[in-house]
């Protein structure tokens, strides 16, 4: 059983030193992807709070069919979308804050792809930081989105050619 199983299972017996491990493996993380979602910070950081209590709640249902970090996104995602139709803006997500600049081709280098990463569509910045920032498989994308991992692998595509374009 992985670490993050057996946390779960603690987390199920309502085990508080258990859940502790796990919001911070993953509050922060929950947090990050929240944020693509939702373009705001303070909408990002409720969707994270939320997602954790949910874990607390219902630990006990996760039956193990994926990873555990799948199934926390998982409950994340349906939390984010929840709110977007909730606060009906699913159209209207606000743009997020400016990156403050710094002279070091590392951070500049992160702003450039930042900003390219803007110019995705939600579909695409979504399998692209699940991807890339997440370390999922395809598989476990499909499984978090809902969607076949055909799919996911044709947003991928299409999201580097978006991104080779915008980075020449």
């Amino acid at each position: 059983m992985s670490q993050i199983r057996d946390l779960l299972s603690k987390v199920a017996n309502k085990d508080g030193a258990a859940f502790q491990q796990l919001y911070d493996l993953f509050a922060d993380r929950v947090y990050r992807y929240a944020f693509t979602i939702l373009h705001d910070k303070h909408l990002a950081e409720e969707i994270a709070q939320e997602t954790m209590v949910a874990v607390w709640k219902s630990a006990d249902r996760f039956a193990g069919r994926s990873k555990a970090s799948t199934w926390i996104f998982g409950i994340a995602r349906n939390q984010a979308l929840t709110l977007l139709r909730k606060e009906k803006r699913i159209e209207t997500v606000a743009e997020s804050e400016p990156v403050q600049a710094d002279p070091s081709k590392h951070i500049i280098a992160h702003e450039r792809v930042m900003k390219a990463l803007d110019e995705l569509s939600d579909d695409h910045r979504e399998v692209v930081y699940l991807t890339y920032y997440e370390g999922l498989s395809y598989g476990e994308i499909a499984g978090i989105l809902s969607i076949p991992p055909g799919t996911v692998k044709s947003r991928m595509f299409h999201a580097k050619r978006r991104l080779a374009e915008v980075l020449a």
